[in-house]
Formats: C-alpha cells, sequence, structure tokens
C-alpha cells in the first residue's frame, strides 16, 4: 500500500482531492468540488459521505460504525460482490462477499469538464481470497462525484468459462424520519420478503415502514424515489443493468442485536439496493463484462 504523502502526491488535487488516515489505519479519499463534498475508505471502496452544496447529506453513516481493518462499516454504500446476502454453500464465507471489507487500489482521478471529480477504484489480485474465489475476474469501481453522485460497478470475466455472480450497492440514505417516507417506483413488482422467509408477495402501492423490512424485489428495473416530507426533499435513484432493488431496515428488535446503529439510528436511515440478487444473478461468458450503474440525484418537494 502506497504512503499517503505518495497517494496525495500521485492522485491528490489541489483544493479538490487528498487522502488522509485516521487513527485505525484507514485511508480515506476526501473530494470537495465546487458541487458537493464526498469521503471514500479505501477498505472496500465504500462511499461513507456525499453531501451536494447547500443540502443536507444524502448518505447515512452510523454514528456506531467501527473503522476496523477486515470489518464491515455499517452504513455508507457498501459493495457486495461477488454474492449477496449468504453463500449458497458455504456458511462460513463471509455474508455479501468479501469486496466490502477488502482493501482497494485508486487507478485514477480528474477533474471533469463539468466540474465533477472522477475516481475509478480496482480490487487487487492480492485483496482476493483465493479459498472463497477463484475465478478470473476482475472488479472496478468508477465514482462521478458532483451535484448528482454516480458509481458504476464493472465486473470483468477474464477466464474460459462462465461466471455467475451476485451483487449490491448497499447504499444506507438518510431520511427525516423513516416512519414518514414512502417509496415510488416498485408498485406492482414481485418481491422475496425474507421478514417471513422469502414468501413471495405483489407490491401494493408506495412503500412505507412500521415494522422490520428485508425485500428483494425481482425484475425492478424502474427509477426508485424516496419521497422524504420531513426533510422536504425527493432522492431518486436510477439504474442500469440491475434487475433487483433490495429495500431493508431492520427497525428495533434487530437494530439492538446488530449493535452499531445506535438507539434510534433505524429511524434515520433505509437502504434502497441496487442488486443482482436471487434469481435476478448475473452470468457472464468468458470475455464478457457487466455494468451495475446507478445515478443519485435531489429534487425538493413542498410540504
Amino acid at each position: 500500500m502506497e504512503s499517503i504523502s505518495e497517494l496525495n502526491r500521485r492522485h491528490g488535487i489541489p483544493n479538490q482531492v487528498s487522502f488522509c488516515q485516521d487513527a485505525h489505519g484507514f485511508i480515506h479519499v476526501e473530494v470537495n468540488n465546487p458541487q458537493s463534498s464526498a469521503r471514500i475508505a479505501l477498505q472496500g471502496a465504500q462511499l461513507t459521505s456525499w453531501v451536494p452544496k447547500g443540502e443536507e447529506a444524502v448518505i447515512w453513516l452510523s454514528k456506531q460504525a467501527s473503522f476496523l481493518k477486515g470489518k464491515s462499516i455499517r452504513g455508507g454504500a457498501p459493495v457486495c460482490w461477488p454474492w449477496f446476502g449468504p453463500h449458497e454453500s458455504q456458511g462460513d464465507f463471509p455474508a455479501h462477499g468479501f469486496a466490502r471489507t477488502a482493501l482497494w487500489e485508486i487507478s485514477g482521478v480528474e477533474t471533469q469538464a463539468d466540474g465533477t471529480t472522477r475516481l475509478v477504484f480496482c480490487l487487487p489480485e492480492t485483496s482476493v481470497p483465493k479459498n472463497q474465489w477463484s475465478h478470473a475476474t476482475t472488479l472496478e469501481s468508477r465514482m462521478t462525484i458532483g451535484s448528482h453522485l454516480e458509481v458504476d460497478l464493472v465486473t470483468r470475466n477474464l477466464g474460459s468459462q462462465p461466471v455467475t455472480i451476485g451483487q449490491a450497492l448497499h447504499t444506507y440514505f438518510q431520511v427525516g424520519d423513516v416512519r414518514t417516507i414512502r417509496l415510488l417506483g416498485l408498485e406492482e413488482c414481485v418481491y422475496l420478503d425474507k421478514v417471513e422467509g422469502g414468501v413471495r408477495k405483489v407490491q401494493e402501492g408506495a412503500v412505507s415502514f412500521t415494522q422490520e423490512t428485508d425485500r428483494i424485489y425481482l425484475e425492478a428495473t424502474e427509477d426508485v424515489l424516496i419521497e422524504d416530507p420531513l426533510m422536504r426533499r425527493q432522492i431518486r435513484i436510477t439504474k442500469k443493468g440491475s434487475a433487483s432493488t433490495v429495500v431493508w431496515n431492520p427497525w428495533i428488535e434487530k437494530s439492538a442485536k446488530l449493535g452499531d446503529l445506535g438507539d434510534e439510528g433505524y429511524l434515520h436511515m433505509v437502504c434502497v439496493e441496487n442488486a443482482n440478487a436471487a434469481e435476478d444473478r448475473i452470468t457472464l461468458a468468458p470475455g464478457a463484462e457487466h455494468h451495475l450503474w446507478v445515478r443519485y440525484s435531489l429534487a425538493p418537494i413542498s410540504r
């Protein structure tokens, strides 16, 4: 791993992109351009903050989040890859794969003509546990940070056999009170209700929250809007290359068991995840690549 001074020398942009190291040894990229600010941990290439200028934070990070090497960070936008949820045959493999706790490298930083900042992260071969994943694949995360935020997760199959992956951008969004928000855009979608053991249901109307919610919406490709009356805004989630949308809030009892959400953390977050999960997993032919792309943007709403 390059030193902070070397990272700043090679990839820093004066008054816009810099690298720092916290007390736990985590290296973070800090972006501050005329349109927004952001922070990304090199562990997991995990976005932990995005704040458009003049707006409140869009991404939620738990006040109890622990930044420990090899441990997942509660909040932000973790990268779930190359499987989503528990591994289908190996119970001792980490949930949601190894990418979110692996150390990534930064391979490109630039200011674009429209004033946004583009960062490219790659998962090096040395960070892939061979006992968990022996396929010849590469993984990149390309972020564009500005008044909107884009993430393009790119998987390539360099091998001679097809490879099947599950994946998600497990993004936690900050909301005023989860009990007052609505999710629009999932109406009439079939979903797997994981709270009830994977029972298939059909969404009727907007999604609202009154209890623990853990759902995989299948063949869900439309934009999703998080309508937040307390924060007087809509968060629009636009995506390509994602056939599933995962919606999660742990509610009270599950939050207490997790231990790193805080007493009322669940009230101020909702996960809306762009995914290819369950029966929507992706199979890549030899030489093929797949893009899971998402754009987050804000719009005001009246009281």
